[in-house]
């Protein structure tokens, strides 16, 4: 009599570890992706927030409203918005925040692999109580662990106004790149 023993051949093993493997071949990179994308969405909200706020501040109280990339001890002169943003009144007009003008937005710096980049020589914005911004239209580009192919644009208008758009193959690989 010959009895069966329970368990698995080596071939068996064999094709159920290939198959583990394939599957966490396309299972892992999907994951992050997703994760990047979470991420870099999440990265919308505070800037929209921080813009939408100064906007608002500025034309309830006349004042012009400074959005820069910086924390509540004032400005960086970069166009690296990742390390964090503040808005703030700015009183006196210098672009320079002082003890007594008012942090109206604060966002820390981002998560991942997400970078926040602005249009060269554009280290700040300076909304007027119009609701337009001082200067030139602000691109910012957000880009994150996806590749430069998944990066996007959101700009802001003279006027004031906002949209979102596809950044410039240049500017999605500058905002790739690290500083």
């Amino acid at each position: 009599m010959r009895c069966k023993s329970g368990g698995f051949t080596l071939v068996e093993a064999v094709v159920a570890m290939s198959l583990v493997g394939i599957l966490a071949g396309i299972a892992v990179p999907a994951a992050r992706d997703a994760y990047e994308a979470g991420r870099s969405g999440a990265a919308k909200g505070p800037l929209l927030d921080a813009w939408l706020s100064s906007v608002s501040h500025s034309a309830a109280t006349g004042a012009e409203v400074v959005l820069c990339p910086g924390d509540a001890t004032g400005c960086r002169a970069s166009t690296d918005w990742s390390h964090g943003w503040i808005a703030f009144a700015d009183l006196d007009g210098n672009r320079t925040r002082g003890s007594q003008e008012t942090l109206i937005a604060e966002a820390g710096p981002l998560g991942g692999d997400v970078h926040l980049r602005t249009t060269v020589g554009r280290t700040r914005m300076v909304f007027q109580p119009n609701g337009g911004n001082a200067g030139s239209n602000i691109t910012w580009t957000l880009c994150d662990g996806r590749g430069a192919a998944q990066a996007t644009t959101l700009v802001v208008s003279n006027e004031g106004r906002l949209r979102s758009g596809t950044p410039t193959p240049a500017a999605a690989e500058a905002c790739m790149a690290a500083m």
